[in-house]
């Protein structure tokens, strides 16, 4: 009840003080910053309470308080506030790359990929099966030759597999998971987002010799997308290598270090035209396996970044026009459903092709459900390149978005709890597994 009083406050406040600054430049930023800090995190604590990962919370304050229901959070406001996505994004990227060792990946690389090669090649193909089923229920598809609704069942598909990185390392950095659900699942999500991009790319390549596209919007060539992931690694591991000089020879103040690293990753990824997630996801990488320091860093970065974090699902959640969901769910649930029941069936799969018999066998799917990100640049690019049917596929997609991101932090740490992999302060009801007990132990923190 303390908590639902101080969220009636804090929206009070925000109605009367917004007005005085409404003339100024910054009223549009920084106020809902600083609001958003305050309400998405005591709705995420709620969350906590009755036993749900805080970033629902924090992507329900969004939703809430957001343009589209209460209003303490204008459009405009949301998209002055674009930056802290961005430098969110570049955070979470680097945290990801560093939690790799180049140890496991030699150890359980041959692994993750036979689980990534057919959760994601299965998922991909009944997903395309079921678009093209169901295009006579899409409105811009209704009545278009077989060989364009392929097209567009490929390309809704391509975007649909994607994984969410940030929400697997937000969980994780959350409850401080570190055994096998939590490892194969992050690795997993880590090599499939360079999957996905190329997927995409070759898809989309299909699909303009199937449906060419209509008035000349701009689509982005193979040789783009070779240098957008080649030159990421370059630039990346660059990158990486200018941090384990720095964290050799200076080491200080980590904290400020670690916001403008993550600034100036973000800059020099779009001066080099470069993947910024792959590109800091190398640094990362590189930074953490070349120097003896790396987990000095990563601690000043989760400190530094928890409160970037917060407005960041917030802010995901700020933009989700539930009228313009609310339409479309009886649409996206099916494809949500035969989606994560794709990713059921594949982890099984090649957890079996694998030779893996952990926990993580039949639990790792819960954690690829969530989708955000790299999905939502995809769908704005395939609403480019086809002006027309793109835009409605890119809402369609938008609102399976909004979906699993609810419901994919959920399953997230359902199955960190059923693997016995929650510490018992992050609400953990079973008792670690043998195995998993024994991974957990021999994890490094």
């Amino acid at each position: 009840m303390r908590r639902v009083v101080i969220l009636l406050l804090l929206f009070g406040a925000m109605r009367l003080i917004l007005p005085l600054g409404a003339e100024g430049q910054g009223a549009e930023a920084l106020l809902p910053f600083g609001f958003l800090i305050l309400a998405a995190y005591t709705v995420g604590e709620i969350a906590a309470a009755i036993r749900l990962p805080m970033i629902v919370g924090y992507m329900a304050g969004g939703v809430l308080f957001g343009p589209y229901v209460l209003g303490a959070i204008s459009v405009d406001g949301t998209a002055r506030l674009a930056p802290v996505s961005q430098l969110a994004i570049a955070l979470i990227a680097f945290l990801a790359g560093a939690e790799l060792r180049w140890s496991e990946l030699r150890e359980r690389g041959s692994a993750l990929l036979k689980m990534l090669t057919a959760e994601l090649g299965l998922t991909f193909a009944v997903l395309v099966g079921l678009i093209y089923a169901l295009h006579g229920m899409v409105p811009p598809l209704a009545g278009a030759p077989p060989a364009e609704a392929l097209a567009f069942a490929l390309l809704f598909a391509a975007m649909a597999v994607v994984h969410s990185p940030a929400v697997t390392m937000a969980l994780l950095t959350e409850t401080g998971a570190r055994g096998p659900v939590a490892r194969t699942t992050l690795g997993i999500v880590l090599l499939a987002d360079v999957a996905v991009v190329l997927l995409f790319s070759a898809t989309l390549a299909v699909a303009r010799a199937l449906a060419p596209p209509e008035g000349a919007g701009h689509v982005v060539g193979v040789g783009t997308v070779l240098w957008e992931i080649g030159g990421a690694l370059i630039v990346g591991a660059l990158l990486g290598g200018a941090v384990a000089l720095y964290l050799r020879y200076v080491g200080r103040e980590l904290i400020l270090f670690a916001v403008l690293l993550a600034f100036f990753g973000l800059e020099i990824a779009r001066l080099a035209h470069v993947e910024v997630l792959l590109t800091l996801l190398t640094a990362g990488f590189v930074a953490e396996n070349t120097s003896s320091h790396g987990e000095e860093l990563r601690h000043a970065m989760e400190r530094s970044a928890a409160p970037i974090f917060v407005v960041f699902f917030a802010l995901s959640g700020a933009v989700i026009d539930i009228a313009a969901v609310a339409p479309l769910l009886p649409l996206i649930l099916p494809i949500a459903l035969v989606r994560a029941a794709g990713f059921w069936a594949g982890t099984r799969i090649g957890a079996a092709w694998a030779g893996v018999s952990g926990p993580e066998r039949k639990l790792a799917w819960m954690g690829l459900v969530s989708q955000a990100g790299v999905a939502i640049g995809l769908a704005a690019i395939l609403a480019e390149a086809y002006p027309g049917r793109g835009v409605y596929l890119q809402g369609m997609l938008l609102a399976l978005i909004a979906v699993n991101q609810t419901v994919g932090p959920i399953l997230f740490r359902r199955a960190l709890s059923k693997g016995g992999e929650l510490a018992p302060e992050n609400g953990a009801p079973e008792p670690a597994p043998a195995s998993a007990a024994a991974a957990v132990a021999g994890e490094p923190v």
